[in-house]
């Protein structure tokens, strides 16, 4: 069963309280580019990223977040590191929510810093611990482990709470998808600010996206998690479709096509790779939950046609047809997908 979390506001976006699991992302550009930055930003909301983070590595470019708020449409984070100072100045340039890491921000003066600012700004603090960027006593006391993300994040959870700032996510990264289950299951134990769930440097596509689905999957499907962020090398965009998929399959949210459809053997006879992969193409931009399955044979295929919302199920050069659990039609194999379109049409 899902645990209720603290309901925290990020902007105008809610996460914890028992709203649905936010879809968080990152820049790549400059962010002293804004010209850039908010072009990669409008691409990521189109996408569906509904809160985006951002590098802030510098006064140039805490300088900058007042022109790109002002261009975008979503939550902005402000990403710091190194020094409380750019934390401060990103406040007051208007950060919705600003991540410190807890391994390399200051100690409790530079932290009490930042939350006197954003107590006076009502802005979140994401505490964001990473296995690469622990605190030395605490990697050297417990190495690359759950128990060292945690130990570091509550040091920090600690200090805010001393200083009466309830404003929390807190994060635990690792590239390790076992460190990152254990560590969130810990916490979730722990206390009840929402968690921002993510495998960091997960790598490049393929590995990043089974990794995060391994990693996310877990404690989602546990009722773990309010934002998720999936890690990819390259373009951000392609974070955002996995993101969708990891919370479509957990049951997190009811929206987008789902195929289904068969790995093949020796008796199917259609073409249903390529047929699969028209149908994905096809719906691809459907915004509302369907099911559509694409069967090979007689032996699981009219079972799993009949629960889906259309489907076909064949083999010998043909194939039937099914809407809603219903047989309407067998067709040769040449035409199934454009009859397949005119029921995904119907839905």
């Amino acid at each position: 069963m899902a645990k209720t979390t603290k309901e925290i506001a990020i902007g105008a976006v809610r996460i914890g309280g028992g709203n649905r699991v936010a879809i968080q992302s990152m820049t790549n550009t400059d962010t002293k580019d804004v010209a850039a930055t908010v072009s990669q930003i409008h691409a990521l909301t189109d996408a569906g990223c509904e809160i985006i983070r951002c590098a802030i590595y510098d006064m140039e470019c805490a300088d900058a977040l007042s022109n790109i708020k002002d261009a975008i449409h979503i939550p902005l984070v402000a990403d710091i590191h190194f020094d409380h100072r750019i934390a401060v100045a990103a406040i007051e340039k208007g950060a919705d929510k600003v991540r410190i890491n807890p391994g390399n921000i200051g100690g409790k003066k530079e932290i009490l810093e930042v939350v006197r600012a954003a107590l006076d700004y009502g802005v979140p603090i994401r505490v964001g611990a990473n296995s690469g960027s622990l605190p030395k006593d605490i990697s050297d006391k417990h190495g690359n482990t759950a128990q060292a993300l945690v130990e570091g994040a509550m040091r920090n959870v600690e200090i805010l709470e001393e200083a009466g700032f309830d404003k929390i996510v807190v994060s635990l990264k690792s590239s390790d998808a076992r460190v990152c289950r254990d560590a969130y299951k810990m916490i979730a134990e722990m206390t009840g600010y929402p968690l921002h769930l993510g495998v960091t440097e997960a790598g490049t596509y393929t590995d990043a996206s089974i990794k995060s689905a391994i990693g996310l999957g877990a404690l989602l499907l546990d009722g773990i998690g309010d934002t998720i962020r999936v890690s990819i090398t390259g373009d951000p965009v392609r974070e955002i479709g996995v993101a969708k998929k990891i919370l479509q399959f957990c049951g997190e949210r009811r929206e987008g096509a789902e195929i289904i459809s068969c790995p093949t053997c020796a008796r199917c006879t259609l073409d249903i790779e390529k047929l699969a992969e028209q149908v994905a193409d096809y719906t691809r931009n459907i915004p509302k939950p369907i099911k559509i399955a694409v069967m090979g044979c007689v032996v699981n295929g009219p079972g799993e046609a009949r629960e889906a919302d259309a489907g076909v199920a064949g083999g010998g050069g043909y194939g039937v047809l099914f809407l809603r659990g219903a047989v309407i039609k067998k067709v040769h194999e040449k035409d199934l997908f454009e009859e397949l379109k005119k029921l995904i049409d119907q839905l």
